[in-house]
């Protein structure tokens, strides 16, 4: 049996780790094999450990997955999946492996995955290694990532994270929009045509550069963005038509759900949760709205199709919001007191992630992350966004800087800019893996192209960019730029609490012979 991805951890607990893979048959026998001392395993030393007694004497403790169909996943003729080819919509039988890993001794061990199919075949996969939850008030260090979205430079950028941080990491943070359409299977696991989530995280991605085995060897922590988000269900329409047709009564997200069963929380489930990291305080919120587009004509942010004023059903009402936020709403009563938990205050570092971003120089910075308020006319429907009542500036924020939040992770824009608000909390955006949709301020000359009465350049919430502190970009007039916005230079960060800093790298694809640069660094208190 084939798996459709290498094995990924999620949720590490005091004594344990979850470990997920995905097949397409359910399977005769699906274990994990943690510790032993064989570096190569045979398939019949494999069907042995796997279906044998329990006690072999190899060094090693076995743990079944529990086996469980992916209900939503599909291709269609925009899917590019190895030695097939489908006419429309078609269902994707993906099955999910996940087993319980747990009395595991502090520090990491080595494991493999090994899965039998119904006809007896056997697939062993390479050794790697998983640990449980790191201690309260240790050090870590954590990837933060997000808007992978099977863009061309994602591998390169894998490719880097493991030549400079190794593979085994305490954690990856990632803030949304990991693929591009949430129920194509092959967007995770096996796309032909641009390098799938999972092949990328496992350093099998195809091309110049596989990527690196992160995931197999680091937990993810996720958050949700607008790219997880499925649209109205169809049998006929595409899955980029369906994806596109969120309406805010139907809209939903089933299989990140079952792709990230854990982390999750009482309150929220997979779609919002906290959990402590080391000496890290991680809070992950569901802040993300439907995109549409900005162009005037037609149906998005700003107006319906002139056609369509008469056929509500065909309506995309605004860039709505997916899930509240806003005072008074089950989220945010659940942030507020979670930012007063015992655990939230006890952390070293307080850092919240979400996918929207509330303070930046990229396009989506803009309109405001508000519900939109429709005005009726004859022969047209039109949508403003109030500038003062942008649900993350005007209620989170608050709440963040009287809690001392040290840094918000977000997404969205493609780009990597950095802020600081006058309570001393960081914003970071370093989404610039795969491709830039640009930045717009005063150094890059650009406009956002918005309706009139909306922000057009610079932070929407008027927060000066911060310039990177080592090694910055500069423009055509050698002007040091606050932002990385490039489809051939491509970013990432890393968070290492040992010593505090928040460390952002940058690597030019187009020179494969050149070096990772580290170009901004900082550090998340006294500063």
């Amino acid at each position: 049996m084939t798996l459709l991805c290498e094995p990924y951890l999620l949720d590490p607990q005091p004594d344990g780790v979850h470990v997920l893979w995905h097949t397409e048959r359910a399977g005769r026998c699906q274990v994990v094999l943690v510790g032993g001392d064989v570096p190569e395993m045979t398939e019949q030393a494999a069907y042995a450990a796997a279906t044998g007694p329990a006690e072999s004497g190899g060094g090693w403790r076995r743990f079944r997955a529990e086996t469980r169909p992916l209900s939503r996943m599909r291709e269609d003729a925009e899917s590019s999946v190895p030695g097939r080819a489908y006419v429309g919509v078609t269902r994707r039988p993906v099955y999910r492996q996940l087993a319980e890993v747990g009395g595991l001794p502090a520090g990491r061990l080595p494991y493999r995955v090994v899965s039998i199919d119904d006809d007896g075949q056997i697939t062993v996969t390479a050794s790697y290694s998983l640990a449980p939850a790191v201690p309260p008030g240790r050090p870590v260090r954590l990837l933060l990532t997000s808007d992978h979205q099977l863009m061309p430079m994602v591998p390169a950028n894998l490719a880097q994270v493991g030549e400079t941080a190794g593979t085994a990491l305490d954690g990856v943070l990632m803030a949304g929009d990991m693929v591009n359409v949430p129920d194509r299977a092959s967007d995770w696991f096996d796309s032909t045509r641009r390098p799938a989530f999972f092949a990328s995280f496992a350093g099998r991605a195809t091309g110049r550069w596989p990527g690196a085995p992160i995931l197999p060897n680091s937990p993810l922590y996720p958050a949700i963005g607008n790219h997880e988000v499925m649209g109205r269900w169809s049998e006929t329409g595409s899955l980029e038509e369906q994806f596109n047709d969120a309406r805010p009564d139907d809209w939903d997200v089933t299989t990140y759900g079952e792709l990230f069963p854990v982390p999750r929380s009482d309150a929220g489930g997979p779609r919002w949760w906290s959990r402590t990291i080391g000496d890290v305080h991680l809070i992950s919120l569901f802040a993300t709205a439907v995109w549409r587009s900005p162009k005037p004509i037609g149906r998005g942010k700003f107006q319906e199709a002139a056609q369509d004023v008469d056929r509500p059903q065909r309506w995309g009402h605004g860039q709505f919001i997916f899930a509240p936020i806003a005072r008074g709403s089950a989220q945010y009563r659940w942030l507020a007191n979670e930012l007063a938990s015992p655990a939230a205050r006890a952390a070293r570092y307080r850092v919240v992630m979400f996918h929207h971003p509330s303070h930046g120089l990229g396009h989506h910075c803009a309109p405001p992350f508000t519900d939109p308020v429709p005005t009726v006319r004859p022969g047209g429907i039109t949508y403003h966004y109030p500038l003062g009542d942008d649900h993350i500036l005007r209620d989170v924020e608050p709440l963040l800087s009287a809690a001392q939040v040290h840094l918000v992770l977000n997404g969205h824009s493609h780009v990597w800019n950095r802020f600081r608000n006058a309570a001393g909390v960081h914003w970071l955006e370093t989404s610039n893996v795969g491709n830039s949709y640009g930045a717009y301020d005063v150094t890059s000359g650009r406009s956002r192209e918005l309706p009139p009465g909306y922000v057009q350049q610079g932070d929407p919430g008027g927060l000066a960019p911060v310039v990177p502190t080592v090694a910055p970009l500069t423009g055509p007039d050698g002007t040091a730029l606050p932002y990385v916005a490039s489809n051939e230079i491509t970013v990432f960060t890393l968070l290492d609490t040992a010593d505090g800093l928040v460390r952002s790298y940058r690597f030019d694809t187009a020179d494969p012979a050149a070096r990772v640069v580290l170009f901004d660094e900082f550090p998340l208190a006294g500063a």
